[in-house]
């Protein structure tokens, strides 16, 4: 191979080149792609007023001292319910009340008689301690006042009625669910103490106690 020779290939590939780059000049462009900005997720907030609805389940105790005897009360419970919460950070606090009619009795055979222990209606106010920093969940911990209405009725003599001033303390699970509905899961323990049921026997003196558990699920509207 000669030098002449070399100096044409080198020129041949020259021009090749040059009329390849030249087509690909004139090709489309591939058009650009820009990735979406992020958005970081908002973060959920449970401050706020809100109202709700409440429905359940009591089951408890009633020791009666004369006569000697101990029921176990149990029934439907329903009503209302009102709280206002404050969220810092990832703590919720919280202030709620609530006021719910109780189908919740029980009675057995004393004496000649029968026994009966029922709660009419019950109320609470208590605070509430919560953790929002898991997305929609609030697990919670509550606890405060409790007021209700209670009835002892001893067939063979009377019954007295009276509104009992004790205390509650639970724990519930909420959920906020579309928009500004959430629903929830809650136990409370109440305790009643105890009152004198002057009309149950002959004496005039019975002491009866009543304490019970409640299970229920609620749903409220936050504003």
């Amino acid at each position: 191979m000669n030098l002449k020779m070399i100096r044409s290939g080198i020129v041949a590939a020259a021009l090749a080149v040059a009329s390849f780059a030249a087509q690909a000049a004139d090709l489309p462009r591939a058009p650009s792609y820009k990735a979406p900005a992020y958005v970081s997720p908002s973060v959920f907030s449970w401050s706020g007023f809100y109202v709700g609805l409440n429905l359940g389940y009591a089951f408890g105790n009633s020791h009666w001292d004369s006569p000697l005897v101990d029921l176990t009360p149990r029934g439907a419970v329903i009503g209302g319910t009102v709280g206002y919460n404050l969220q810092t950070g990832s703590w919720v606090w919280g202030i709620e009340g609530d006021l719910d009619y109780s189908a919740a009795k029980g009675s057995a055979a004393c004496g000649g008689g029968t026994c009966e222990s029922a709660m009419t209606w019950l109320g609470t106010a208590r605070g509430r301690l919560g953790y929002g920093g898991w997305n929609n969940w609030l697990p919670y911990v509550t606890g405060g006042l409790a007021f209700g209405g209670v009835k002892a009725t001893n067939s063979a003599f009377g019954s007295t009625s009276t509104t009992r001033l004790g205390w509650t303390i639970g724990a519930g699970l909420e959920y906020a669910l579309f928009s500004n509905w959430s629903v929830k899961a809650e136990y409370l323990y109440v305790d009643l103490g105890k009152f004198n049921c002057s009309a149950c026997n002959a004496s005039g003196v019975d002491n009866v106690t009543y304490h019970t558990s409640i299970v229920r699920t609620g749903l409220n509207y936050r504003f």
